[in-house]
């Protein structure tokens, strides 16, 4: 089983990609993710507020034709530099960990 901090470092990192393609409120969030990871709500809302109060996203609400207005979460710039600095640490990390599990037995 995956120690629980390591999957929110790697499901912050994912939100931030996803806002970073564009911008997209709390469900549609947590829908896209859904689809290749097991999150919820109480998940990624938290981590929403978190990085929007750590400046790496701003927000603006919208209305809808239905329902009550809906929140969506724009990266800002500090947020796309920690995208990339979360990217570089994920690549040497997997590239780390391919290097370990592709070793020969000596």
């Amino acid at each position: 089983m995956m120690n629980s901090q390591f999957k929110k470092g790697i499901i912050e990192m994912c939100v931030l990609e996803l806002i970073s393609h564009r911008d997209m409120y709390g469900f549609e969030v947590i829908e896209r993710l859904s689809e290749d990871i097991d999150v919820n709500d109480n998940t990624i809302y938290p981590i929403l507020r978190r990085l929007t109060e750590q400046g790496y996203f701003d927000n603006y609400v919208e209305s809808t034709s239905m329902g009550a207005p809906r929140k969506y979460f724009r990266i800002t710039e500090k947020g796309s530099g920690k995208l990339t600095e979360y990217k570089t640490e994920w690549d040497k990390f997997l590239k780390g960990v391919s290097r370990i599990m592709e070793e020969k037995a000596k």
